[in-house]
């Protein structure tokens, strides 16, 4: 019975991830929305220079432009990788 239990218990653990990623992409979408057309080309390139040195995913960097009134502010979160 416990075997049982153990698979039971990690449906609901997947269905979990999965609503967390399918989150996480719904809301890079939206955010992509009202990005200037050279946002993806900018990003590729800054991709590119971090890979020079530091060898990282394409997920472990995330590109954000917020706009204020009179000001834009680029945020660039990069997550370097252990060691």
């Amino acid at each position: 019975m416990k075997l049982l239990d153990f698979f039971r218990g990690e449906r609901k653990k997947s269905a979990s991830v999965a609503k967390e990623r399918l989150q996480i992409i719904v809301a890079h979408q939206r955010s992509q929305r009202d990005q200037p057309d050279y946002m993806p080309m900018l990003e590729r390139e800054l991709l590119e220079v971090i890979r020079r040195y530091v060898k990282v995913d394409r997920d472990a960097v995330s590109i954000s432009l917020d706009k204020d009134d009179d000001c834009s502010i680029l945020e660039l979160n990069v997550t370097l990788p252990k060691g």
